[in-house]
């Protein structure tokens, strides 16, 4: 396998964008390719199996496109696929854990709030999550249905994100939390908001960078890390509707881009990578 080939990520729509600008933050010169499966969003709501076909589809396009590592940039995915993608692929497979450890660590009244998926919530993966943290700190789930539509549509201050996010925020402040995790990758694109109605005294956590560090984890222990004398570029695919999709995720990305119809028949090496 070759250094110089492309670290795949993806998620149920723009949410994983959160992930890949720490990801381009932490290896400046890996080549990034990102599927945001749109025309699938979200994934909240769907059952385990639909989300599991959906995320080995779109791991082996990406492996198609010369994939050296894929990164599951979903915690809903993480739960539903992340076991299957990595007994079957034998490349490093990264995928998500909410930040519940290091909000564990931080929090000061022994109360932490979760914001997340139903599925997310509803997995093996955080059950063993929950599984291995101090008993003594008190974790209160609260799942979001409508957000990720939220942010898709590209509210990410409006009233109706900020209705709905203050439905989901109260019960947890009022309880005593005052750290909350962002167990969605959709969320952190709202961090100014939430941070806004939770107030100052509340930190708001996200795993965004941890799984970048990972990710240099991996590809380092693999010999795979890109040689430092280039400069990493993006390719972008939907399975959505490309013109309705493009400008959200120039302006979540912050520059313009070029997004591509993901085609699951695309089965072609297109950047000339050694497969």
């Amino acid at each position: 396998m070759n250094p110089r080939q492309p670290i795949g990520v993806f998620d149920s729509g723009v949410g994983g964008l959160s992930v890949l600008r720490e990801i381009r933050r932490e290896l400046p010169h890996e080549d990034l390719f990102y599927v945001a499966d749109c025309g699938h969003a979200p994934y909240g709501d769907k059952p385990l199996a639909a989300i599991e076909s959906r995320a080995v589809t779109i791991t082996e396009f990406l492996l198609d496109q010369g994939a050296k590592t894929v990164v599951v940039a979903c915690n809903t995915a993480t739960g539903a696929a992340a076991k299957v993608l990595r007994s079957r692929y034998p490349i490093p497979i990264v995928a998500m854990e909410p930040a519940v450890k290091p909000a564990v660590e931080r929090t000061r009244s022994g109360v932490v709030g979760v914001l997340a998926t139903r599925q997310t919530l509803a997995s093996q993966t955080f059950a063993e999550l929950l599984g291995r943290i101090d008993l003594s700190t008190r974790i209160l789930p609260q799942p979001c249905p409508g957000l990720v539509e939220r942010v898709e549509s590209g509210d990410l201050d409006g009233e109706p994100t900020r209705t709905l996010l203050t439905g989901f925020l109260l019960p947890l402040l009022a309880r005593g939390a005052d750290t909350l995790v962002l167990g969605c990758t959709h969320y952190p694109h709202l961090t100014p908001l939430i941070e806004e109605l939770a107030g100052p005294d509340v930190a708001v956590l996200d795993s965004g960078a941890a799984v970048a560090r990972q990710v240099r984890r991996r590809l380092t222990e693999a010999g795979l890390l890109a040689p430092a004398d280039r400069i990493g570029r993006e390719r972008f695919w939907t399975s959505g509707d490309p013109m309705a999709t493009q400008g959200l995720i120039a302006r979540l990305w912050r520059t313009d881009i070029v997004l591509e119809p993901f085609d699951t028949g695309a089965r072609k090496n297109v950047m000339g990578y050694s497969l």
